[in-house]
């Protein structure tokens, strides 16, 4: 019997190779790139950076349904909306369809990562965010989640703080550090709106002992 894990590595593999055959690269982002780290929450949606300038997101999506019956689209909920919204049918009678986001660098402030910095990790080797950058972006999701004015949004924070605390020890054990030759790439406007969040970040979402683990990485607290 397939684990929940098992069919979202069908389905992103799925989309990789799609892509691929478009000489497009890609990289996870969100629940799956946090599970894949290490952080043991079950993802429940799957969060697709494709790395191009050279398409738009509907277009994208507009690939994989055209090669893969499985994926289709549905309306936005949103009466305003003009995109669609991206699902993957489960092969199995009893597992719900899974939620597709496609992304592209400068959405929601997400960097063009260098090819030779994506990161495969075992067992999967599924291609990731760099953790670093990752966090990053977690940090946003929590900051904008706690400012929303909708109210299912700003629960969606304390779920991003349990995120963040397992990330930060993970990237902590790995001696992850901001200013390594490796995220050399990473945009200083990045590292400048992390700076700024950390300090709301460990008033509110955190204790302050985080705020050490954080100075390990090379972030200012």
């Amino acid at each position: 019997m397939s684990t929940v894990t098992d069919q979202l590595i069908i389905i992103i593999q799925k989309a990789i190779d799609i892509f691929a055959s478009r000489g497009l690269k890609c990289c996870l982002v969100g629940s799956v790139a946090s599970y894949e780290y290490g952080v043991p929450r079950t993802p429940n949606d799957i969060d697709l950076v494709v790395l191009t300038s050279l398409y738009g997101q509907e277009t994208l999506k507009s690939m994989l349904v055209a090669a893969d019956s499985s994926f289709y689209l549905v309306r936005s909920r949103n009466p305003h909306a003009t995109y669609k919204v991206l699902w993957y049918k489960s092969s199995t009678a009893f597992s719900s369809p899974w939620k597709v986001d496609i992304l592209l660098p400068g959405i929601m402030n997400i960097p063009d990562v260098p090819r030779n910095r994506i990161v495969f990790k075992s067992p999967h080797r599924i291609p990731l965010m760099p953790l670093i950058p990752h966090l990053l972006l977690k940090l946003q999701a929590w900051s904008d989640h706690r400012e929303s004015h909708r109210s299912d949004q700003r629960m969606k924070q304390y779920t991003d703080i349990r995120d963040i605390d397992q990330l930060l020890d993970i990237a902590v054990r790995r001696r992850e550090h901001i200013r390594y030759a490796s995220l050399d790439w990473l945009p200083q406007s990045m590292i400048t709106a992390g700076n700024t969040r950390l300090q709301s970040f460990v008033v509110y979402g955190a204790d302050q002992r985080s705020a050490e683990k954080w100075r390990k990485l090379g972030f200012n607290i």
